[in-house]
């Protein structure tokens, strides 16, 4: 599972967090069946006034994702489950009011299911694949890509990277000429560089995952670049056939009266894909994650084996 939660603030469009918000999506993912093994989130924060002016934390050791934690496995022992997850928090940015004092921070996690040993993470330096202009510029929020490696009680291993790339940069020719913009980005391209420069480093073998948000389109520079260097698009091939234009009429996001599909489930050749049966376009009226986050998740199982 992959999905931007927008740090639990999507009911006061960002500005700040909210439990309400909080506990809504551990109750969701607490009611899938199957739970997932792995799930990989984007926009959390650590704690800042973002986070914490309308959801208090208890101690100052409370985090955003010890909260999210308390609150899923809360939700799975009222729903009669005793499954429980692993988290890792990888930091990307901080914004600062005072030095003691963060007005906001983002960053990623990933869930595991205690049914998996994590037999290495990277959450204390997260691989930064940020694009700068110049090496100065603390104002440019940082990327990075987490990563974790899981051992099956089977002794088999899958690599699971996490990523959320840039928005495409306004102050480039393409944003003010192009028809369309998402993934269009001489920025954004180039995290993806240096996002597969990532994963080929890290990677053990062809049992990987790289799920996230891209924040680009099916078909758009960013997304081609991707597959050509052998980046299996799950989604695409199962749900959509192939056709890049089916894909973007299943919206991942919104915003106001827009509808994008931005987040996407790429994997090596060593999985191979069961279905995505749990997933259901943004602004389905009616559907588990409607209205929790301005991103749906994507949901998928597969198995260890050649992608088919």
């Amino acid at each position: 599972m992959t999905y931007n939660v927008r740090y639990f603030g999507h009911a006061t469009r960002g500005i700040g967090s909210t439990g309400r918000a909080m506990t809504s999506i551990a109750r969701a993912i607490a009611a899938l069946d199957p739970l997932p093994d792995v799930i990989c989130l984007q926009e959390l924060e650590t704690a800042s006034v973002r986070a914490n002016w309308a959801h208090w934390r208890k101690s100052p050791e409370d985090t955003q994702l010890s909260r999210l934690m308390a609150a899923l496995h809360g939700e799975l022992e009222a729903a009669g489950k005793r499954d429980r997850f692993t988290a890792n928090y990888f930091p990307a940015h901080t914004y600062k009011l005072t030095k003691r004092t963060n007005f906001y921070t983002t960053g990623l996690a990933v869930l595991t299911h205690n049914d998996h040993v994590i037999v290495e993470h990277n959450a204390d330096q997260p691989h930064d694949i940020t694009h700068r202009r110049n090496e100065n510029g603390n104002l440019k929020q940082t990327r990075i890509c987490a990563h974790v490696r899981l051992a099956t009680r089977a002794g088999q291993t899958l690599d699971v990277f996490n990523a959320h790339l840039s928005l495409p940069a306004a102050w480039t020719r393409e944003f003010w000429t192009g028809k369309e913009r998402m993934g269009f980005g001489p920025n954004q391209l180039s995290e993806a560089v240096n996002l597969l420069r990532a994963v080929r480093a890290q990677a053990a073998g062809p049992a990987f995952l790289v799920v996230g948000d891209f924040n680009a389109l099916p078909g758009s520079p960013v997304h081609r670049f991707l597959r050509e260097e052998g980046f299996h698009d799950a989604f695409r091939a199962m749900v959509c056939q192939g056709d890049d234009e089916a894909a973007k009429r299943w919206p991942t996001a919104g915003f106001l009266n827009l509808r994008f599909h931005l987040d996407h489930v790429f994997s090596g050749p060593g999985l191979r894909w069961l279905d995505f049966d749990d997933s259901a376009p943004f602004g389905t009226k009616g559907a588990r994650f409607h209205g929790l986050s301005d991103h749906v998740p994507l949901i998928a199982r597969c198995s260890l084996g050649p992608t088919r």
